[in-house]
This record gives C-alpha cells, structure tokens and sequence, in this order.
C-alpha cells in the first residue's frame, strides 16, 4: 500500500518555512478574529505603558533590597547604580497602581452597560503597565484582552487575562492591527520605544483620516510625557498643525481620565 502523502495544510515544515509566510500572516488575521466574535468582543480600551513599571509593593522591596546592598558595599558603582534605579522604579510605581484602578472603573463602568457596546480593557499582554490594565479589569469582573508578542528578551503574558482572549502574536504589525481595529480609547502611561511607536502609529491614523472614527487619547503623567515629547517644538516648525496637538489630552488624576473617558465614549458610541 502506499504510503500516504502528507497534505499541504498538515505540512508542518511548509508551514512554517519562508513560502508560508502570508499563511501565517493570514492565521494571525482571521483566528482572533473567530475568537472575538465567539466571545462578543467588538469595542476595547486599549492600554500602552513600559513593561518595566513595577507594582507599589514590588518597587518597595526591590529599593530596599538595592539599599541594603549600597549598605554592604557603599563604594561600589554598581550598587549606587543599582539603587537609583530602585528609586526611580518607586517613583514610577504609581503609574502601575493608576493603570490598575483606571482599568478597574472603567471595566466596573462598562459592566452596566445592558444593551449598549461593552468596552473591554485591552493591553499588549505583558508585565508592567499592561499587568496593571489586566489586574484592573479583572478585579472589577470582567472579562479583558492580552495582545501578547513573541520577544527573545520579554514578554511573558500576564496572569490576569482572559484565558480565551489571550494571544500570542509574532507579526508586530498585524498585532497592531488588532489594537486599532477594535479600539474606542487609548490610555497611554510612561513606556519606551514601543509605547511611542504605538502611540505615533494611532495619531498618525487618527491625523491622516485613515482610522475613519474619532477616538479620544489621554497621555497619563504630563511629567513624564511633557519632558519625552516636546511637541509644541514640531509645531514650532510647522511640521503639525495646531489641530493636531488636540488628537491627545494629558491628565494626571485617574478620577479625571476616567469622567473624560466615560463621557466621550458615551457621547461618540453610546
């Protein structure tokens, strides 16, 4: 008898070799797409933020876990490194309790919603301000989404997703996709490279008319974002408009973030 020929959707190493590419690209395309609709999932708040930012009570024991260290050996350069960062990583630490208690209300806010659209808070998945988002939303009972990224470095998806609307993608751009398409918010903390590169490719959608819907965006922490991005110098140039300082609002109060947000996404989709 002959042996049977393996088809080409069950070819495991076609599938994954150079050839398959738009394949894979496909697949990140249409089975979260399954997997939203199987669980309703049409509008989110979406949350960007470093990574790094730890918890109030991790930040707190890795300072003085850093301090006792500087004690030990108070000359080393090292140590002296070691515990500025420490206290830099406290003083960020409210940004992660802020993400979290934001997440909380407006996910509690969207629970009563018994006809109109439910927000799901969305994060990247990982550690840091996207744990906090996650941590928020679960505690208030809902349901919530990780966008998680296969990265050699980080990330891990955090424990607080929804298991069912946990995903592991490893096409930044398709990732991407998934952030805007569903978005009705976007709630940007301090992060890095990555947070920025989310947050420009949003408002160059929203500034160039391609995301074909009005979103509000709020910059959390104008110390941080003001020293970060001197954008009032773009206009300066002339390489905004005016206009476009108004794609964004900064606050630094969660019960202020979370009226402005609550209010928009009533008055734009409710």
């Amino acid at each position: 008898m002959a042996e049977e020929v393996t088809k080409a959707y069950n070819n495991i190493e076609f599938l994954n070799s150079p050839d398959a590419r738009t394949v894979r690209v496909l697949c990140e395309f249409i089975e979260p797409r399954a997997r939203f609709r199987d669980n309703d999932v049409e509008d989110t708040i979406v949350f960007f933020g470093s990574a790094r930012i730890k918890s109030q009570d991790k930040a707190e024991a890795a300072l003085r876990a850093a301090k006792q260290a500087l004690d030990a050996d108070p000359h080393s350069r090292e140590t002296k490194l070691a515990h500025t960062k420490a206290e830099k990583g406290v003083a960020l630490a409210r940004y992660y309790e802020q993400s979290r208690e934001l997440a909380r209300r407006l996910t509690a806010w969207a629970m009563t919603r018994d006809h109109g659209k439910r927000f799901l808070v969305c994060s990247g998945g990982g550690p840091g301000i996207m744990e906090a988002a996650n941590r928020g939303a679960s505690e208030a009972g809902g349901k919530t989404v990780g966008l998680n990224i296969s990265l050699p470095h980080e990330q891990e998806e955090n424990p607080y997703i929804t298991p069912e609307l946990c995903f592991e993608f490893h096409y930044f751009f398709v990732r991407k996709f998934w952030f805007m398409y569903l978005a009705k918010a976007l709630v940007v903390f301090p992060g890095g490279f990555g947070t920025m590169d989310e947050l420009f490719e949003v408002l160059t959608l929203i500034q160039t008319g391609t995301a074909q819907k009005v979103m509000p965006v709020v910059l959390f922490g104008s110390e941080y974002w003001k020293k970060v991005l001197n954008l009032e110098h773009l206009l300066e140039w002339g390489t905004i408009s005016p206009e476009d300082l108004e794609l964004f609002k900064f606050f630094d109060d969660v019960d202020e973030a979370y009226d402005y947000l609550t209010k928009e996404l009533t008055r734009l989709y409710l």
